[in-house]
């Protein structure tokens, strides 16, 4: 029997009626900014359910800042070498019914299928790019519906679950897309000066860390290593914060830099929160000094460009 668009009576096919293109199914890692109070998550996985019950779906996270493609993309990147090969399914879509593109791009570690607004860029390089990119626009893999502002549900999941499944080959998806018409998303770049680095922070988690581009080997090119005290100046103020191993090597309330579990220079507050401490916030640009060396110029705390 033919798997068909889910809650429509005499609904199409969502494929065809030969049997499964791959003897094992592959799970389904899903990043969303639809949060949890809504329905819209499990909507989407319904769908996959429906079209294919034994996909697995992995739930990375829903609560990403609504419309924030970078920050959308930023936790894909990080999550993805944790997830299982596979679909990775990402929507965060503030362009959803217009004209930009819907696509699935093809790699070593799965298939990637989202917007076309950069959203699945930074992840797939990560993985080693894409050896192909298709337009999802075949229309028997559209779940049929009056509005167009849920690709979620009518697009990108219907793609994720029939590659999953092996129902179809990656092809059937839609006509090729050149790379080079693919949305980027640009990332900003850590500025070296003689005695200094400038960053930006790229994410606040739940707890209040700041993640910074910067990273241990930026903080080695001026001399700085574990253990040192730094300065982080954040406009016209200066802060001066202990690079640590862990939050418990400073006392309640103090501030500190550390290397994440991504491998980032990031600010925290010991039982505390470096949001509130030092109005951090993602795009707040960041400088990191040696204590004792010349002061740098005072700086925006625009994102850097």
């Amino acid at each position: 029997m033919p798997t068909c668009f889910p809650g429509r009576p005499g609904s199409r096919p969502l494929a065809t009626d030969t049997p499964s293109l791959s003897l094992v199914s592959q799970p389904v890692s899903f990043l969303s900014d639809f949060g949890r109070v809504d329905e819209f998550v499990g909507v989407v996985h319904g769908v996959i359910a429906r079209i294919a019950p034994e996909v697995r779906v992995i739930d990375i996270g829903h609560d990403f800042p609504r419309g924030n493609v970078r920050a959308g993309a930023l936790g894909l990147l990080r999550a993805i070498q944790y997830m299982p090969q596979g679909v990775a399914l990402a929507v965060v879509d503030p362009g959803v019914g217009t004209g930009r593109r819907a696509i699935a791009a093809r790699t070593e570690w799965g298939v990637f299928v989202g917007p076309d607004n950069g959203l699945l860029a930074p992840a797939v390089a990560m993985v080693g790019g894409a050896d192909r990119i298709v337009s999802l626009d075949n229309p028997e893999l559209v779940l049929p519906a009056e509005g167009a502002t849920f690709d979620g549900r009518d697009r990108f999941a219907p793609a994720a679950a029939v590659i999953a499944s092996g129902q179809v080959r990656f092809e059937d998806l839609g006509a090729d897309v050149a790379p080079a018409s693919v949305t980027p998303l640009m990332m900003p770049l850590v500025e070296h000066e003689p005695n200094a680095v400038r960053g930006e922070i790229l994410w606040m988690d739940n707890f209040g860390n700041a993640q910074s581009n910067i990273t241990p080997q930026d903080l080695a090119t001026i001399g700085v290593r574990p253990g040192d005290e730094v300065i982080m100046r954040i406009g016209a103020i200066e802060h001066e914060l202990r690079w640590v191993t862990a939050y418990g090597d400073v006392p309640d309330g103090a501030g500190l830099l550390h290397v994440d579990s991504y491998g980032q220079v990031a600010v925290a507050v010991r039982r505390g929160r470096s949001d509130q401490a030092y109005s951090l916030e993602e795009g707040i640009a960041v400088t990191l000094r040696k204590p004792g060396s010349a002061p740098v110029a005072i700086q925006s705390v625009s994102p850097v460009v």
